[in-house]
Formats: C-alpha cells, structure tokens, sequence
C-alpha cells in the first residue's frame, strides 16, 4: 500500500500523511466472524480509571481473527482484503473448499483470489501457514506461536515479521524485530510473510482531532503539574522534573525495565538489550 499526501486545503490537511486503502473491501464485515465491542473509558468494574488516556473513539465491531491456522490440508482461497480498527494490520478474508469462512492476518504481497494452505509442511508462499520445524532456514515469518496449539502471539503488528535462523535439538532458532534471538518449539505454527501495512508507522495524522477519533485522550506531562498531582511537578520555572522519570505512582518509566516471568529466559539466546549493556 502507498502512502497518501493531501493538499493543504485548511490548517488540518496541512501535512497528512495517511495510508492509501482504496484498494481494501469497502462493505461491513462479515456479521458471523464479528461481535460488538464494548467501550471502557479505561475504567474498570468500580468505575476506577486504571487505564490513563482512553476514551471516546468511533464505535468498532471486534473481528475474529484465526491466529491458530490448525485446520489443515484444506486450500482455501483469498475472498477480499479488508480494513481492521482493532490492529495495524488489514486482515484477509477466507474462504476453505469445504464453504468455511475465517479471517486471518493479511501477510505482504498476499492479494485477491490467491489460494493458500495451513499444513505440517506447505510451500513457503506468503499466506501458508506450516510447523516451524518445516519452515526452510532464512524464512520470513509472522503469527509466530509461543505454545503450540495456544495460537500466535509473536510478529502480529503492520510490518512485523521474524527470521528462522536455524535449528538445533529439535527447537528453532528466531531472530525477532527487536533484535532477540531466542528457542521456538518446532511444533508451535507460523505464518509465511512480513505482515502487511508496513507503512503504517509513516502516517502523520497532522491534527489532534483525528488521535481522539481513535479513542486516544491527550496527556498532560508531569513536569507541567503541581507537585500534589505529580512526582515531576513544581519547580520555579521551567524545570526537567528530576534526574529518574517516574509515573505518577513513583514507578520508574521511560525505558525501566519491567520485565518479571523469567522462567522462558533459558529459551533467549540473545537479549534484546545486549548492545544497550555496557
């Protein structure tokens, strides 16, 4: 998909930069594979806010998305390509020789009419879904799963994908978009491909209006508040709000690690942060 520039036609256009999605499925969904969704606002069941920055938004209609790909042999054949609110990503629809229909994650270079196929080995064409154990060494990959059968959690997003690199007793070796590379099961799935929309981190959306039509609300920066509402505030004139930023709460941010479940740390071989280690 190619980028869109407009004309500076009033102070809002100046600037906006959007994905071009003329070439995407223009009707509703398929009413079978959605179900409403909701609005929290960010808060919970007391009404708390535990979610700054949420509220407002068009309304949205969730889409079903087969992450598990576990329907096997079955050919099916690409119906149209579509917009999804809920991700980055546009989702392709499906549908099987045998009249079933599914959503799945539209990879790049997937279009209209293509056929496509989930088997324990399927050729390495975009679309084809497979056990990582069969996937050739140097395959691009997203929908990666982390627990077989448990459905794909790695390399879902617009642009995503991951790199088999290698194997070695009976796991494979992933190079991830953050530069990790780490053990996979050969019997969890993936996805051959990059996913698609990998120009949606170039969008400018060029005016406040169009982040609250997301369901986005403005923040106010610590440094900007008194010091009873906020660790960063007060201060005469204009301070920076200390040498460690912290959330509201005094929780370090802004990069402090957060990390707590190390028990699949024997499966990283390479961190994430080592070039960052000194």
């Amino acid at each position: 998909m190619a980028l869109k520039n407009y004309k500076p036609t009033s102070p809002a256009r100046r600037g906006l930069v959007l994905v071009d999605k003329s070439s995407l499925w223009k009707g509703k969904p398929v009413k079978a594979l959605t179900e409403g969704k909701r609005k929290t606002g960010g808060r919970n069941n007391k009404g708390h806010v535990t979610s700054r920055g949420i509220g407002g938004g068009h309304k949205q209609k969730y889409r079903y998305i087969d992450f598990k790909r576990r329907k096997w042999d079955v050919p099916a054949t690409v119906e149209r390509l579509e917009y999804d609110p809920n991700r980055t990503a546009f989702i392709a629809l499906i549908k099987y020789e045998d009249g079933e229909q599914a959503y799945i994650i539209a990879p790049q270079r997937l279009a209209v009419g293509d056929t496509i196929i989930a088997a324990e080995k399927a050729d390495t064409k975009p679309g084809n879904a497979m056990l990582l154990s069969q996937m050739p060494v140097g395959t691009i990959a997203h929908n990666l799963e982390m627990k077989p059968g448990k459905g794909a959690q790695i390399a879902r997003s617009a642009g995503a994908y991951a790199q088999i690199v290698g194997r070695d007793r009976g796991m494979v070796i992933v190079r991830l978009g953050s530069g990790e590379q780490r053990y996979l099961r050969g019997d969890c799935m993936g996805t051959v491909g990059a996913v698609s929309n990998p120009d949606n981190s170039n969008q400018t959306l060029a005016k406040a209006g169009r982040r609250r039509w997301m369901g986005v609300k403005p923040l106010t920066r610590g440094v900007a508040k008194n010091p009873v509402d906020h660790p960063h505030g007060g201060g005469e004139g204009r301070t920076s709000g200390g040498r460690h930023p912290v959330t509201p709460w005094g929780k370090p941010t802004k990069g402090a690690r957060t990390r707590h479940n190390k028990s699949t740390d024997k499966m990283i071989i390479r961190s994430r942060h080592a070039k960052k280690k000194r």
